[in-house]
């Protein structure tokens, strides 16, 4: 065989050995690069919901009325009726009703015309879901879904 083109062979087989190491790395980052929007999603998902519950958590919000204290999203009683709430509230409550089963913040919002793919309209309705849950007028289930208490 000719001694040139042997090494013409021997210099692309070892061109090919780099490509093929190169290759699995090149492609574990963009599969890498692919899914980060996603996990960031998540991530920003999970810190609002902590951050909602935290705030909802917090001490009553109290306010004035007839110069009484009272507290503005009332706890679930007998003696409490969903017609104390502010009308917002009663919405809410209709709207998780009405769906068929454990509905999402988003479906939520969809069902009251709230535009879902803005953040700062939804983070104020995941609020109120999560109050209304703290005083018992709705149920939040480990997947993140509301509905009526039983």
């Amino acid at each position: 065989m000719d001694p040139e083109l042997l090494e013409r062979v021997t210099a692309r087989r070892a061109e090919l050995d780099e490509l093929e190491e190169q290759l699995p790395k090149q492609l574990a980052e963009v599969r890498a690069e692919r899914d980060e929007p996603a996990v960031a999603d998540r991530v920003v998902e999970r810190v609002s919901e902590q951050l909602a519950d935290e705030r909802a958590s917090a001490a009553p919000v109290r306010g004035q009325i007839g110069g009484r204290a009272v507290m503005f999203i009332p706890h679930r009683a007998p003696d409490v009726m969903e017609t104390m709430l502010s009308p917002d509230y009663q919405r809410i409550l209709a709207a998780v009703r009405q769906a068929a089963g454990p509905v999402m913040a988003r479906q939520v919002g969809e069902m009251l015309g709230i535009d879902v793919t803005v953040r700062a309209k939804m983070e104020p309705l995941r609020g109120r879901l999560v109050r209304l849950t703290g005083r018992g007028w709705l149920r939040k289930r480990p997947d993140g879904r509301f509905t009526t208490p039983l």
